[in-house]
Parts: C-alpha cells; sequence; structure tokens
C-alpha cells in the first residue's frame, strides 16, 4: 500500500480527504480501491491551524502511481501485520482455570484473551459490577457516602473508569492495537483507532466495560464480584489457589494478580506472605482548575471556539532547583475534579471527563516527584503510610467530611488562605471549603510548586494566573510499590504473575492493558505445555 504522511488540511478548508488524496496523487478516482486513517494531529503553530493525516492507501498499481511524480511524503509500505490469533489451549488444561485478580484494564484484557483461548479464566473483582458502582460512586459525590469496596478506586474497570479515559501511550508494542480494536468492538469511539490524543470519557467507559465483561463470559470466562483475595494459597513456593473474603477457597496454578495502584490491604497481605516487593518513586501534589475557554484561547488563538476543534488540552513540566520535576498529569479537558478516596477518614482527588469534554473547566494534576528517601523508613509500605500521612491532613483541614480544601494559585504563592472566588468556580463534590494548601503537602513539594508555576505560565500564557483554582490532595498518581518479577513475569511466587499499574509496571490505560495482555500470552503458552 501506499502512506501519504504530513498531509495537511487548513481548518478552514472543508476535510474531503478523498479529494486531496486523488490531488496529492495525481489519480483518477476508479484507481483509488480504499484508504484508512492511520493517525490524525493538530499544528496549532504559527496563527493558523492545520489538521494533519497519515493516511494508508490502496490503489490499482502502487508502482505506477508514484513513478516519476517525486512526492516526498509518499511511500510504497508494508501492510502491518495483524497481532496472530490467539491460540487454543488443550481441554486437559481446564482441571483448574486461570484466576485473574481485578478488573482494571490489565485484568480485563488478560481475562479476555484467556477467554479467547478457551482458558475459562475466573476474573475475581473485590468491588461492585460498574452499574452498581456509577450509583454508588455518585452517593458520595453528592452525600459524602463512602463504600470502600465501591468508589472511584475500586470496582469493574479500574481506577480508569472515572476518569478522562485517555489512550495515549508512550510504549511502541503492536499489542496497543489490539487492546484498542478490543475497546471499539465494546463501544468505544472508532476514533480512537487514528487519534493522536485519543481518549474515550467516563460515560462511554462505563458502556465499555460491560461489554467486556459480557464478553468474557460470553467466551467460558466466569466473573466475580464482590470477591476480594484476602490470602494465597501456597505449597512449596508455588501458588495453588486464593481465599476470597477470608472463607471460600478458588484453586489454580496459574494467578494472574492484575491490581490497582489503591489495594493497600493486598500489598500488606502480599509481603505477609512473603512476595517479592520494593519501594518505588511516585508523585505528590494537587489538582489545578482554569476556565477551559482560557485554555482554548492560548492554544487556539482566534479559532478558540471554531466547531472542528475539541476542547484544548496541555502538557508542561519543570524541573526545579532542588532537583525535583514538576509537572501535570492525567489533564482533562471540560472536566471535573473528583473525590477518589477509598480509605474512611482520607481524602484524595483525581481528575474526570466525560467524552464532550464539555464542562466549563479545565483541570489536570500539578504533581512534584517524590522518592524512598522521603518516607521515612525502609519498610517495603513506607511509600503507602507516606500517602495516608497527608491524606489525613487534607481530610481534616477539607472538614472532616471529605469536603476539599481548595485555594486559589495567587493565595498559595502568596501562603495566605484564599477569602473569596474568582473566575473559576471548583467542581469538587461534595464540597470545599477555603484553605492554606501547603499544610496538606511536604515543605519540598510546596517550594517546587511555588517555584515551577510561574515558569509553567511561561510555558502556557494563564497557567499560573491568579484565580486559577487548587485543590488537595492528589497522591495516587502511580502505585508506591513494585511487585518484582522476572523475565517471565513470575513473582518470586510460582505461578504468580503481577501485572499491570498496581504491580508498578504501567502508567495508564493502554500500558496496563497491554501487560495484562502480555502475560496471558505466557499463561497460553503454559497451559498449551501442561
Amino acid at each position: 500500500m501506499i502512506r501519504i504522511s504530513n498531509m495537511k488540511i487548513n481548518i478552514e478548508k472543508k476535510q474531503d480527504l478523498e479529494k486531496e488524496i486523488l490531488r496529492y496523487l495525481r489519480i483518477p478516482k476508479e484507481d483509488l480501491l480504499s484508504y484508512t486513517i492511520e493517525k490524525k494531529s493538530i499544528d496549532a503553530r504559527k496563527n493558523s491551524i492545520n489538521f494533519i493525516y497519515r493516511i494508508s492507501v490502496k490503489v490499482t498499481n502502487e508502482k505506477a502511481v508514484l513513478q516519476g511524480k517525486n512526492l516526498k511524503n509518499a511511500e510504497i509500505v508494508e501492510e502491518p501485520k495483524k497481532m496472530e490469533e490467539v491460540p487454543k489451549v488443550p481441554p486437559k488444561a481446564f482441571f483448574k482455570p486461570p484466576i485473574v485478580v481485578g478488573s482494571g484494564p490489565s485484568g480485563l484484557l488478560a481475562a479476555l484473551t484467556l477467554a479467547k483461548s478457551g482458558a475459562r479464566p475466573v476474573l475475581l473483582e473485590r468491588g461492585m459490577p460498574v452499574e452498581q458502582r456509577s450509583k454508588d460512586v455518585y452517593d458520595f459525590w453528592e452525600k459524602g457516602i463512602l463504600k470502600v469496596n465501591s468508589n472511584v478506586q475500586f470496582g469493574e474497570g479500574g481506577a480508569g473508569t472515572f476518569s478522562d479515559g485517555k489512550l495515549t501511550t508512550q510504549i511502541k508494542d503492536p499489542r496497543c492495537q489490539t487492546v484498542l480494536e478490543a475497546l471499539i468492538e465494546a463501544g468505544a469511539p472508532s476514533e480512537i483507532a487514528y487519534l493522536n490524543k485519543p481518549h474515550v470519557g467516563t460515560d462511554i467507559l462505563e458502556v465499555v466495560v460491560k461489554n467486556l465483561r459480557e464478553r468474557i463470559k460470553s467466551l467460558g470466562g466466569t466473573v466475580l464480584f464482590d470477591h476480594q483475595v484476602t490470602d494465597l494459597i501456597i505449597e512449596k513456593e508455588r501458588i495453588q489457589g486464593v481465599i476470597v473474603n477470608n472463607q471460600d477457597e478458588i484453586l489454580s496454578d496459574h494467578v494472574i494478580l492484575a491490581l490497582g495502584h489503591s489495594a493497600r490491604d493486598s500489598f500488606l497481605m502480599l509481603h505477609e506472605q512473603g512476595v517479592a516487593l520494593e519501594q518505588k518513586p511516585f508523585s505528590l501534589g494537587l489538582r489545578i482548575e482554569h476556565l477551559q475557554e482560557k485554555i482554548d484561547k492560548v492554544q487556539y488563538g482566534k479559532y478558540y471556539n471554531h466547531p472542528k476543534l475539541k476542547a484544548g488540552d496541555y502538557k508542561l513540566s519543570y524541573h526545579g532547583k532542588n532537583g525535583r520535576g514538576l509537572y501535570t498529569f492525567c489533564m482533562c479537558p471540560g472536566g471535573e475534579v473528583i473525590g477518589a478516596s477509598s480509605e474512611k477518614n482520607r481524602l484524595v482527588t483525581n481528575g474526570m471527563s466525560r467524552y464532550k469534554r464539555d464542562e466549563p473547566n479545565a483541570n489536570s494534576a500539578l504533581l512534584v516527584s517524590v522518592y524512598p528517601k522521603d518516607f521515612g523508613s525502609e519498610h517495603v509500605l513506607a511509600g503507602v503510610e507516606y500517602q495516608r500521612k497527608w491524606e489525613e491532613k487534607a481530610f481534616i483541614l477539607g472538614g472532616s467530611n471529605y469536603h476539599a480544601p481548595v485555594q486559589r494559585v495567587e493565595d498559595f504563592l502568596k501562603g495566605r488562605k484564599t477569602k473569596e472566588l474568582g473566575e473559576v468556580i471548583p467542581s469538587y463534590r461534595p464540597g470545599y471549603v477555603f484553605e492554606n494548601l501547603e499544610e496538606t503537602l511536604p515543605s519540598y513539594v510546596v517550594e517546587t510548586m511555588r517555584e515551577g508555576l510561574p515558569k509553567l505560565d511561561r510555558k502556557l500564557r494563564g497557567f499560573g494566573y491568579g484565580d486559577a483554582m487548587l485543590t488537595g490532595v492528589e497522591t495516587r498518581s502511580s502505585s508506591p510499590i513494585r511487585i518484582l518479577r522476572d523475565e517471565n513475569y513470575e513473582s518470586n511466587l510460582k505461578g504468580l504473575f503481577p501485572a499491570g499499574e498496581g504491580a508498578g509496571y504501567a502508567g495508564g490505560i493502554i500500558s496496563a492493558a497491554v501487560d495484562g495482555l502480555k502475560i496471558a500470552e505466557v499463561l497460553i503458552r503454559n497451559l498449551q505445555n501442561s
């Protein structure tokens, strides 16, 4: 096929790709067999906006089409190889089906892949199905009623369900396409296959994860909710199964441990059982909110409200004088700051957007890197206690009722308590109070943020403007531990396979899903040879 790169179409032109392809290749319409968008992005530089496409094109004769035309952005390429079909495992492997613990992206894709192989996996989720989980989450946001096993962190779909559903990733793995195809098949927008910054949105993710569950079940898998793995069954340093809810045994020789980054009680259980863990760095900070219109004006100029453009986003970073990084993370255009607590009397924030991204505020995490040396102990779970410390401070500062402490950027920079709102109305529910947020963070984090905010403002004009709103505290950017594993993804306990973000091996929906998919492939090979 022919790949055309860097095809620019100005925002003011009609987006007629077929016409542009014919014009660029200088061929008649009958020579064009088909075309597929591989990638679409936006170039908003130089006071103009162009949509940039990479397109694969099938024509009647590739060599004849390109001959003598000197088209610098067109080349003949091989069609990308599709991932091989999931191989089947023999019936004799079904005696003790593999167990998958956790129904986040990693667990769902692992279970789906195993189910396609005929392995009849058992997917265990400590939380509730997404229908009930959504009700519980909205009860928390409206009434401050927290259910510790059904919240933004725990339940079907994992923490990513109540987020923006961003699908950007830095990893280069053909399995990324497999994950996108699985999401599209389950109801995600088809555009995620080619957009440069694809996202699904919480409202659509709720449908997607339910459809993934039903697909797993239709292929012979079992999905059990309100089933928390509370212990492991071990014999001669090999996994023999799990204990659920402190009473029921489920036996298996293969367990994929796709815990989320907030499964703190599970981390403790693993440590007590001798599973090898280690401390790892993560980040700590606040949520920052701006008016979405201001972000759009900075990013798009005079085109800021153009109907062809979606809500603008950003990604910023700064290296502080104290050696710590300050950066934005999980940016949610047209979204809201949400309560993401999973333990009583501890306050956690996160960000969320729906598919349309049409709320008045933009928000992102504003985070500072923290390291094991900051945790105050060499205990492997010291990072967990470090997180809890700041969550408890935020909970108390907010009034001990899951209301969040907030502060205008101008007041934060000057170290004074906010007295009244400016342009930005905090979106956090169930409520907020004016406080000095430096009380919810260690001094070196506050120092880095105060130093870096004006620097980030130079990169994105208005980012550090006085009325921008800060909400505390964000502690769950990534897991505070890593569950060690070897080159075959197996822990020191044979048959136990740590996976995804909670295990310390991923940093988003796609990378977590790919990690689960890879481990499922390893298990399928093991089952084929059993």
